[in-house]
């Protein structure tokens, strides 16, 4: 909690109050040595999260520690490993090893995978399989873990009556759907969640209580499927309190600006104002390619409105497997987006930021504007390779840059100027 509070610029005090309030969440396994804790939650910084991990079509290990490190380098305060292809129990491991933020993982990946190179699909997942990745991904030190739980056999029963453009978007939701609809049965990781707060208790692992039933487009946001969800989670937030489980709540997905704001309030209501963990939200569906900026324009709304810790959405979103640079490009889109949310909510130190900067261009100190970039390698590109003949300013006033000929103006006028005689 001191080391948390520290790099908020905050009393240890907030940090210790929102956890035992449950409105901060420190995902912290006792077995993840390399972390540096990090808190989320009420009155504190915007986190982002990027996701990195292997498919079967690229499951190069090295691949994602490239990824992991551009993602560290632009200033992710949490990774999830999505991992699917390859050998996943390994490649999580040395990701665990090289990741000083908290790690998060979504464990039904691994029984999928695990039940399909079997022989059998994702509709013939094992619950104890289920339970027993948890448990190992918790003994190997996994932070914070999405789990589906709120998915019912109510919740899908409405999500058959209500009707969706797209169904289920979610990965997970859509495993424990098939599972479900299969078999007849109530979700595992709903029926048997008093099993699943037991281990989360074992290793201190947050639990991060997944959206399965999040909007994949804006046609299906803030459906009675979705709500009806949130109730569910809701409900199993406090129980996980009660049993001294640290909780967040996953949201939408994509959303119309006019939601986001409602869909917030309406989750700090219902889940009695546990941290928000928001995918974007993004707000159209037409922009393949820059799904990184729609997300970061329903990032900033939802940051504004309460959410805590932004998803990040790269560019290769809804088209294909990030690689480093996609991953970059998000990182950067989704702080961008809380950074903006973070002046307005008062966190300490958001808008002295801003301020330094302003007056380093005042001063036309380049340097210091290099340095409080939020990408300075990419600020640093674009000055360099667009440099003009006087380095004092750049190269779009040149001759004519407006701070530099009003400062000559006003320098000039004191200098002249004989009121005071």
């Amino acid at each position: 909690m001191e080391a948390a509070a520290a790099r908020e610029g905050v009393d240890a005090e907030i940090i210790r109050q929102g956890l035992a309030e449950g409105t901060i969440a420190l995902p912290a396994n006792p077995n993840h040595v390399t972390l540096q804790p990090l808190a989320i939650g009420k009155g504190l910084k915007t986190k982002v999260n990027a996701n990195i991990g292997t498919s079967t079509d690229y499951p190069r290990l090295e691949d994602e520690i490239a990824k992991l490190k551009v993602a560290l380098d632009a200033g992710a305060d949490a990774l999830m490993d999505l991992s699917t292809g390859g050998d996943i129990a390994g490649i999580r491991r040395a990701i665990l090893e090289a990741c000083p933020v908290p790690l998060g993982t979504v464990p039904i990946y691994q029984a999928a995978v695990e039940t399909v190179a079997a022989g059998s699909t994702v509709a013939d997942i094992d619950p104890e399989l289920i339970f027993d990745v948890i448990e190992r991904q918790a003994a190997e030190g996994v932070d914070f873990m999405t789990v589906h739980s709120g998915i019912t056999t109510e919740v899908v029963m409405r999500l058959q009556r209500e009707g969706r453009v797209t169904d289920v978007v979610s990965r997970g939701g859509s495993f424990l759907v098939c599972w479900m609809l299969k078999n007849k049965a109530e979700n595992p990781l709903y029926r048997d969640f008093d099993r699943l707060l037991e281990i989360a208790v074992k290793y201190d692992v947050t639990l991060s209580l997944g959206d399965g039933l999040r909007p994949g487009c804006l046609a299906d946001a803030t459906d009675r499927a979705q709500i009806q969800e949130l109730l569910i989670l809701g409900e199993l937030t406090d129980r996980a309190w009660e049993a001294g489980v640290q909780v967040m709540i996953e949201g939408p997905g994509h959303m119309p600006l006019d939601q986001i704001e409602a869909n917030i309030l309406l989750q700090k209501r219902i889940c009695h104002g546990a941290p928000f963990y928001v995918l974007g939200p993004l707000v159209t569906d037409v922009a393949p390619g820059y799904d990184h900026i729609t997300s970061a324009i329903g990032g900033a709304l939802a940051a504004k409105a309460g959410a805590d810790f932004l998803c990040y959405v790269t560019p290769a979103e809804h088209l294909g497997l990030p690689e480093a640079e996609d991953v970059r490009q998000g990182i950067i889109a989704a702080r961008i987006a809380g950074h903006a949310a973070d002046i307005i909510k008062g966190v300490p130190g958001a808008r002295e930021w801003d301020r330094r900067m302003a007056q380093a261009r005042k001063a036309l100190d380049w340097e210091a504007q290099m340095e409080l970039a939020i990408d300075p390698a990419r600020a640093r590109e674009y000055h360099s390779r667009r440099a003009g003949k006087d380095p004092e300013v750049c190269s779009m006033g040149g001759d004519f840059c407006a701070m530099r000929v009003l400062s000559r103006q006003l320098e000039e006028g004191r200098a002249t100027c004989r009121c005071s005689e």
